[in-house]
């Protein structure tokens, strides 16, 4: 037995309804008009009915038709009352509760089970028929699981598993919800968990899974480090409009590789095939090295071939943490008080030697010690951990699948890996899954293209993207800035990049300017050269001072510069913080970044992009939507604010991080420059905490503008505020509303404002899918065109949600945004919503592409992504991968990451510092 001890060394779906403002008449705002009777074939919905957000006013009619598939496939509705238990009290893991469950069910009560039950793993138990657990529906077991091994002297462990009847399902509520006749509540929640479950319970069984996703290794690809993927299946039952569907797509799993665990943590290392000496502290392994091993073995499961004769059923070890030092150094203190090495223990004890005894050993979760070479990883085990970014680029090229290709994949799997015919848990429940016609077919509608603006001087003032795209070709900027003063530096080495180098990026740069409207008053700047091993604050700051010397000698307007070019070598991300730090904490001015390999012999295209990043960091606006094709967006008489706001949380296995909070909002009238404010907040909660001051300090900011810049009569406030909100799951919409929704409005009344608020969630992480029946309807990628959108069939049966794919197509297949609209004092009826929103993806400054979800949204995004730059670079605030803490210590931490986070400069917070770069 392998020793044990311390190592010496080393809401209910339901609710009012919320306000949908005046009827149109008089003074509603223009392009706002209420829908008229639903489509012939789609639900209409009873009057009785309740929702969390908005009800449908309406389906939208505006674009042309398209003809499309979604990866959607329809399920019938049982027609058996399902049963409902629950399982269990106590809080165990979902392995041993699945493994409780079978044991009961086969050995412990076969006569109670007659027939097979769903268990989702937790605590809720589905059954088709009535259990018999007597006169109170609820009866106590007590069992054991399967001895761990023919030699153990420990007793089994006893389990009780208590089933009790909760409810009976009746699918008729299923039909008449999904049918707006029946709001959407507990029961009709339980009814679509149990369907979840009784699809997923057959695969569940058979592969590795995570939550909603299986996987196989029918399609594999081993990327190095010790990861292997693998092609899987994600499957969700999810209501439509008078029809319930399984929604199926493609997903990726991030595996252990399996084999010995010595070879594991070669691959690891890079260092697969070399001598496993590399693996011990003796022989040279640094501990942050060994630290980096131990995040990344955690939670493995291991099995002990050694041990196989003694304990032929024992279950997988999970490793919990690294030794600090090789078996032969390693101590314990055996049962009689005595201290053994590892090593010595297994040669002695066990007669069994180790070959390398001088490398780490693993603590499992029972607290034995198990060296490296006595352990095997098997296979199918996920890594539940953030992919490496180094390895980002092989997973998204193995996850890439064009449109075509990944139905084809999914229709492959449905035949040979979901079999739902075959599934003896979905026959017995009475649930059937329509698959031999492939995909729903449907007809979504393509929007009308917004118009954009820019400034004067543009052979083509106004343009129509096209596919989602448009060019800067002989057009300048709606608000092109001037860059007054400015210096290059460089942390690339001056072979790497010369002289001539940088003087040939000068005038590429300055042409590019030119070029877009944009005015550069001195054309020869101060180039320089730095250590980047240097104090980059100290460096920048000297920088600063010679360009206000340099202007003072060359009799020019004194100063120092308004915008700073750092030039970065590979890896240069330490140095990136601390520029970033220093232009926007500490001295209020624009830097841009560039990486020395792209811009050796750039192109005019390459400098044209950094210039839409430079000039709305310098104050200035790149185009606008044209005011006559969004009159819902840009009506003098509704002035509209419109705010995105996102939270960030950290990775897995993060403890004691804070999430980051952010709120944007434009502050034109044209709803194209933004501002922006971020804060930190308790780590993984997703409602905003200081959601009243940001938003206030937004509104502030957008009256400001109004009033000093724009020169608007009084009153500058805005009369509607439309607010995006990124980041929030379903289940969490009635807190937007219970939380969220009065904290802005107590911002509006600080401010004494009262504007018409619409609340909108925009969600990324779902699973649905489009592609154009007819190839040649696609575009280039063979996607479907930028502005799909999909309002029928497959959305919520009652509440105002659509589908909107509002980008063109680079890789793979595009993922549309879903927006669910959750309050709306605006009355805005669907092609107003589907308009407004499009629009907004029109309007990210740094590209000339229409994006994936509204700009103020993307750019609250990027601002919970940059909130590591408000601390000071050589602070205490610790962002490495080992700084995790826990419980008092954690709250401590969190009080430490509020008090090191800093303001932006006044001068940042005044223009769209995040274009990033």
């Amino acid at each position: 037995m392998p020793p044990r001890g311390a190592p010496q060394r080393g809401g209910s779906r339901g609710g009012s309804q919320p306000p949908r403002g005046t009827p149109r008449g008089r003074g509603a705002p223009r392009g706002v008009v209420h829908a008229g009777n639903p489509p012939v074939g789609l639900a209409s919905i009873g009057a009785h009915v309740t929702t969390v957000g908005v009800k449908r006013p309406g389906y939208g009619t505006a674009g042309r038709p398209l003809a499309i598939v979604t990866n959607s496939f329809v399920a019938e509705i049982p027609d058996k009352i399902i049963r409902h238990y629950d399982a269990f009290s106590s809080n165990l893991h979902p392995r041993i509760n699945r493994l409780l469950i079978k044991t009961l069910e086969k050995e412990v009560a076969p006569d109670i089970f007659t027939r097979k039950t769903v268990f989702d793993g937790r605590k809720n138990l589905f059954a088709s028929y009535e259990l018999a657990l007597g006169r109170t529906d609820s009866r106590r077991f007590d069992l054991t699981l399967s001895p761990q091994g023919a030699t153990s002297d420990r007793p089994p462990k006893i389990y009780s598993v208590t089933l009790t009847k909760v409810n009976e399902i009746n699918p008729e509520l299923l039909d008449g919800f999904v049918h707006g006749q029946y709001s959407h509540d507990e029961k009709v929640l339980t009814a679509i968990m149990a369907l979840n479950v009784v699809v997923r319970m057959d695969p569940s069984e058979k592969y590795p899974f995570n939550v909603r996703s299986f996987f196989t290794d029918k399609e594999t690809r081993d990327i190095g480090s010790g990861i292997v993927l693998w092609r899987g299946y994600f499957q969700s039952v999810r209501p439509g409009i008078g029809r319930m569907f399984v929604n199926v797509d493609i997903s990726t799993g991030m595996m252990y590789r399996p084999g010995a665990l010595i070879d594991l943590a070669l691959h690891f290392f890079g260092k697969q095939g070399q001598n496993p000496a590399v693996l011990s502290p003796a022989q040279g392994l640094p501990d942050r090295e060994r630290l980096r091993l131990q995040r990344f073995l955690v939670g493995v499961k291991v099995i002990t071939p050694h041990t196989a004769g003694e304990r032929p059923n024992a279950p997988p070890r999970i490793i919990k943490k690294l030794s600090t030092a090789g078996a032969n150094e390693t101590r314990f203190t055996m049962r009689g008080g005595a201290l053994m090495t590892v090593a010595d223990y297994f040669r002695k004890e066990a007669n069994r030697p180790l070959r390398f005894s001088n490398i780490l050993c693993v603590e499992v979760g029972s607290g034995a010690l198990i060296p490296f070479e006595m352990c095997v990883v098997p296979p199918g085990q996920i890594m539940k951990k953030q992919i490496p970014p180094d390895k980002t680029k092989d997973m998204v090229e193995f996850s890439t699948m064009k449109p075509v290709d990944r139905f084809r994949s999914i229709e492959n799997g449905l035949r040979t890996v979901l079999s739902y015919g075959q599934s003896e848990y979905v026959r017995d429940f009475g649930m059937s899954v329509e698959t031999a016609s492939g995909p729903l077919a449907l007809t979504a509608r393509v929007l009308p293209t917004p118009t954009l603006k820019y400034g004067q001087g543009s052979k083509q003032p106004t343009i129509q993207p096209r596919d989602g795209s448009w060019n800067m070709i002989d057009k300048k900027f709606y608000r092109p800035q001037t860059i007054e003063r400015w210096v290059i530096i460089s942390y690339e080495t001056a072979r790497r990049f010369s002289a001539e180098a940088a003087q040939e990026m000068v005038a590429g740069l300055v042409r590019a300017c030119k070029a877009v409207g944009m005015t550069v008053e001195e054309e020869n700047p101060l180039i320089k050269w730095e250590n980047p091993h240097g104090r980059v604050a100290d460096q920048l700051r000297a920088a600063g001072a010679g360009v206000a010397q340099k202007a003072t000698s060359e009799r020019r307007r004194p100063g120092g510069p308004n915008l700073i070019v750092v030039v970065l070598p590979d890896g240069g991300n330490e140095i990136y913080t601390a520029v970033k730090h220093f232009g926007d904490i500490t001295m209020g001015v624009a830097t841009q970044c560039l990486k020395s390999s792209k811009v050796y012999r750039a192109k005019p295209q390459y400098w044209a992009n950094v210039c839409l990043k430079i000039n709305p960091k310098l104050g200035g606006i790149n185009s606008i939507p044209d005011p006559a094709s969004v009159r819902s967006l840009t009506d003098p008489a509704f002035p509209t604010i419109v705010m995105g706001a996102d939270v960030i949380h950290p990775a897995p296995g993060s403890e004691g991080r804070p999430s980051f909070t952010s709120v944007v909002g434009n502050v034109d009238s044209e709803s194209a420059k933004y501002i922006a404010t971020t804060r930190v907040q308790t780590s993984k909660q997703e409602m905003i905490d200081d959601l009243q001051p940001m938003c206030k300090e937004i509104l502030q900011k957008y009256v400001g503008y109004r009033t000093t810049v724009e020169k608007k009569p009084s009153p500058t406030s805005p009369k509607r505020l439309i607010f995006y909100r990124d980041g929030v799951s379903e289940g969490q919409f009635q807190q937007v509303l219970d939380l969220e929704l009065p904290l802005i409005k107590a911002a509006c009344a600080e401010l004494k404002m009262t504007p018409k608020i619409t609340i909108i969630v925009v969600g990324k992480r779902h699973h649905v899918r489009f592609k154009t029946q007819n190839d040649r309807d696609a575009d280039r990628s063979g996607n479907c065109p930028a502005g799909t959108v999909v309002d029928t069939e497959i959305v919520h049966p009652t509440e105002f949600d659509f589908f909107l794919q509002s980008h063109g197509g680079l890789l793979g297949t595009s993922r549309p945004a879903h927006y669910s609209v959750l309050y709306d004092e605006n009355s805005f009826n669907a092609d107003s919503m589907h308009s407004l929103s499009y629009a907004l993806c029109h309007v990210y400054a740094r590209a000339t592409r229409s994006v994936s979800i509204p700009a103020p949204v993307y750019y609250a995004d990027i601002v919970c992504s940059r909130a590591k730059n408000h601390y000071n670079p050589s602070g205490s605030v610790d962002f490495s991968d080992t700084a995790t803490q826990a419980g008092t210590q954690a709250a401590d931490t969190l009080e430490s990451f509020k008090t090191g986070f800093l303001p932006l400069h006044a001068n940042t917070s005044r223009v769209m510092y995040f274009t990033v770069s």
